[in-house]
């Protein structure tokens, strides 16, 4: 189904792939993992932009359909069931046809071929898939425009699953759902009967929805067969081997030249050491895999406060007076609380967290908060509280703004920022390279 071959791509002065090799067959369902900001996302790309080009390195099947998800639906007036039937292009014009044509043959000829591409239940198949990403049934009618971006890009999913391609290209899919939803795709995903390919950090979904896993690391590509606990085991053992052959190497060549450094001189062994000189020259070096590194995230710990830390009192909680998303919320948190908010999207659980953290103001009741308690905030969107066109050392400067540049630039790195990332734009980075921004 995909092939790619010799692929080199640069981002600016930094090489993302060098002569990168993968193939992917018919059917495979494969989970495209690793680190942030190593190319991911831009091989999503560039398997849409350069299939189809002259010499390219990436080559799908002839006559195959690709489909992904490019954007979230449009804020219109059409339907968002309307919107997403619109996807198969094909169908949608057909049906359109359908009710104007007069030529005896070309209607019979449009109503074979809906048959075959099962457009008469295309209306019932969109509406299942929109109901499995957590839209209700009252929800398909009501026009895009009324839906948040959230919503408007599960609309868009919708519709590249509804489309139903022969490569079928997602980044990240479960980003905006729930766990009903994620769920719900997980299966959709493992029963696709044509080729995936997902970029997700969900170890759940790449363990039971992938066959395959197309794992890109030091500019290079390679496939393994299962999920990705089944990759890690593999890499972990290949780890294994490489560093125990490497040892025995090692050994090997030591003991090469202590021969050599003892026995060089002597005219006697002369022949002998010249040649284990020779032997120890031809060897070649065994190469190991260097170990990833991970930064960790250190989380000093708080100062100890007085319960309760913030209390809500018969709040009426939302974005417009007279429309409360939440009435009559009463809540307490304590210091020592660990919390988790659950349930189904649109239900009001970012209102909450925002009403809490006192980024939304209350419509209704009363909000205290201990005088002393520093509040920290992760917003589901990070442009929400990333600034387009300021770099990563304007962010960490806000945190510390009377430090010296190399001790900001060491806070930077101490995030996972290093030389060639700290002067990147926000918006320039990857998904997960804001999430870790936000995060530090």
């Amino acid at each position: 189904m995909l092939e790619i071959s010799d692929l080199t791509f640069r981002f600016g002065p930094r090489p993302l792939f060098e002569n990168a090799n993968a193939f992917i067959a018919e059917g495979w369902k494969v989970g495209l993992v690793g680190r942030n900001g190593t190319g991911k996302s831009t091989l999503l790309t560039l398997i849409r932009d350069e299939v189809g080009k002259a010499n390219a390195s990436i080559r799908i099947r002839r006559g195959a359909r690709m489909g992904f998800v490019a954007q979230e639906a449009p804020q219109v007036d059409t339907p968002l069931l309307e919107l997403v039937m619109a996807a198969d292009a094909e169908m949608t014009s057909l049906l359109k046809e359908a009710e104007t044509a007069e030529d005896p043959q070309r209607i019979a000829d449009i109503h074979m071929r809906l048959a075959e591409i099962d457009g008469y239940s295309g209306e019932a198949r969109a509406s299942a898939i929109m109901v499995g990403l957590g839209f209700e049934q009252d929800d398909l009618m009501r026009p895009a425009r009324e839906f948040s971006g959230g919503w408007r890009m599960r609309a868009a999913l919708a519709g590249v699953l509804f489309s139903a391609p022969d490569l079928l290209i997602l980044d990240e899919p479960t980003n905006y759902l729930d766990l009903e939803g994620a769920a719900w795709l997980e299966e959709y995903l493992r029963d696709y009967p044509h080729t995936v390919i997902c970029v997700s950090h969900d170890r759940e979904m790449l363990n039971r929805s992938v066959t395959h896993i197309l794992a890109l690391d030091d500019k290079k590509l390679e496939v393994f067969v299962g999920g990705y606990d089944a990759y890690l085991k593999k890499k972990a053992e290949r780890m294994a081997l490489a560093v125990g052959m490497k040892a025995k190497q090692d050994a090997q060549k030591a003991h090469l030249q202590k021969f050599i450094d003892r026995f060089r001189a002597k005219a006697s062994k002369a022949a002998q050491a010249q040649s284990r000189i020779k032997q120890l020259e031809k060897m070649q070096d065994i190469a190991v895999p260097l170990e990833e590194r991970t930064i960790p995230f250190v989380f000093d710990n708080p100062v100890e406060l007085a319960s309760p830390l913030v209390v809500l009192d018969e709040c009426d909680l939302g974005y417009v007076a007279g429309k409360p998303v939440l009435k009559k919320v009463s809540l307490r948190l304590d210091h020592d609380d660990r919390i988790v908010v659950i349930g189904p999207n649109g239900q009001g659980k970012t209102t909450l967290v925002k009403s809490i953290a006192a980024r939304l103001a209350l419509l209704n009741g009363k909000r205290v908060a201990s005088g002393k308690a520093v509040m920290g905030y992760f917003s589901q969107d990070q442009l929400d509280e990333l600034r387009e066109g300021e770099t990563v050392l304007e962010h960490v400067r806000d945190l510390e703004p009377d430090w010296a540049p190399p001790k900001l630039r060491s806070l930077a790195a101490r995030m996972g920022f290093g030389v060639e990332k700290i002067d990147t734009k926000v918006e320039k980075l990857s998904g997960g390279e804001k999430v870790r921004l936000l995060l530090g």
